[in-house]
């Protein structure tokens, strides 16, 4: 089976607002230089070693800071985003562009795209995708085996990707020579953690020819791609970024955390109103004003059994010896909520008539009807919140139960 790639507009948008923020930079593929080739005695040197020696690295970004701060402004325009001040530059890199795109619209898609795009327009090759870990890295790596044809048809060139091992380092030689687009991918373990393994990227190896990987790896002048960098924002990660001297830092999140030059928005209402996720359910709660009552009660949902009369599973106080709190508890006709709250005032007069599981309403003796989803007396913004955010999470659950086995991923978004 292969599979078919069509090409959506709103991931062409994607690519086009990254390769349009360097307008004007010459398009150098033949970037060559030395690669260091370590400690070796002259005995082992064989015919050609030394020419093999070649390797290409990415192009310095030519254009000024004006110009490029111009770019990102004309793409900013168009997408209806704030215009940046300046370039928000750090210690690990001097140009840092935020692309937003909502979960499940293709954000791996749309960053490998924009490698190969880069590459055609300015010649850029040696591109770094790092990633907060070892699941997210294994998925990447499958997405450029998938897409291989895919691009090979639309841009006549295959990449040649790998996944970061310490073991396997002939993989860095092969990235540094290589002319054409290369891709490595590592997780952020890989080079932040303490670990002996994790260390050696660092250390001079006695099988490296007594070189430093990230030596061979900052060489190459890499662009870093980061997928979800709000997972990778610890002191130690940003720190260990600095050794690869990236040429730029392209992050692709959902939920970015810090801001930099912000170049691309598809966030949530977008990917809704563009039709690109298939379908939308809203989970809400009613608030039930009920005159001459003070008495907090919410209704969660009625359980009902083949063998047994139906429960209301309903949030209300009951007093404790810490305090009043609020307790979900499974109620069933003629319980008193008065007793059940170890006497509270405010619930005197509420005992359940009835559970009706057709119409999902509890009626109470004292004439008050409450329908799931409803909750009435001292519901604060505080306390609705909470509601909300539990109920997300159970339907949450209750959707991917239902659906996982259909292949059909579920998301569940909050918004306020």
């Amino acid at each position: 089976m292969k599979l078919k790639f069509k090409k959506q507009q709103y991931q062409t948008n994607a690519v086009e607002s990254v390769a349009d923020c360097f307008s004007g930079q010459p398009n150098n593929s033949g970037i060559q230089y030395r690669i260091d080739p370590g400690r070796v005695s002259a005995g082992s040197l064989q015919q050609g070693d030394w020419l093999d020696g070649a390797g290409f690295k990415n192009m310095d970004i030519a254009l000024s800071q004006r110009t490029l701060l111009e770019n990102i402004h004309k793409v900013q325009q168009r997408q209806n985003l704030s215009l940046s001040t300046a370039l928000v530059s750090n210690k690990v890199c001097q140009v840092n562009l935020d692309v937003e795109m909502e979960t499940g619209t293709g954000k791996t898609y749309c960053y490998v795209k924009t490698m190969f795009e880069l590459n055609q327009r300015y010649g850029w090759s040696k591109f770094i995708v790092v990633v907060p870990s070892i699941a997210i890295r294994e998925g990447v790596f499958k997405s450029l085996e998938i897409t291989a044809e895919h691009f090979l048809e639309e841009y006549k060139k295959r990449a040649r990707f790998f996944i970061y091992n310490s073991k396997q380092l002939h993989n860095l030689e092969s990235f540094s020579s290589d002319a054409g687009v290369n891709v490595m991918v590592i997780n952020a373990q890989a080079f932040a953690a303490r670990g002996a393994d994790n260390r050696r990227i660092y250390e001079e190896l006695d099988d490296f020819q007594s070189r430093r990987p990230i030596d061979i790896i900052k060489a190459n002048r890499p662009i870093l791609i980061l997928d979800e960098p709000q997972k990778m924002e610890g002191a130690q990660t940003l720190r260990s970024l600095e050794e690869f001297n990236a040429l730029m830092l392209l992050r692709y999140s959902a939920t970015h955390k810090t801001t930099h030059n912000k170049i691309h928005r598809l966030d949530a209402l977008d990917a809704y109103n563009q039709k690109l996720v298939k379908k939308i359910a809203v989970r809400g709660i009613s608030v039930k004003g009920l005159t001459g009552t003070n008495a907090y009660l919410y209704l969660e949902s009625i359980e009902i059994s083949t063998s047994k009369p139906p429960v209301a599973r309903i949030e209300l106080e009951i007093k404790q010896n810490s305090g009043i709190k609020r307790v979900v508890r499974k109620l069933g006709r003629n319980d008193n909520l008065f007793d059940i709250s170890e006497g509270l005032d405010q619930y005197k007069g509420f005992v359940i008539a009835d559970i009706n599981a057709h119409t999902d309403t509890v009626h109470f003796t004292n004439g008050i009807e409450l329908q799931a989803g409803e909750a009435t007396g001292d519901v604060n913004e505080a306390a609705l919140r909470r509601i909300q955010i539990r109920e997300a999470v159970k339907a949450h659950f209750e959707k991917e139960q239902t659906l996982f086995h259909q292949g059909i991923k579920v998301l569940s978004l909050f918004f306020y």
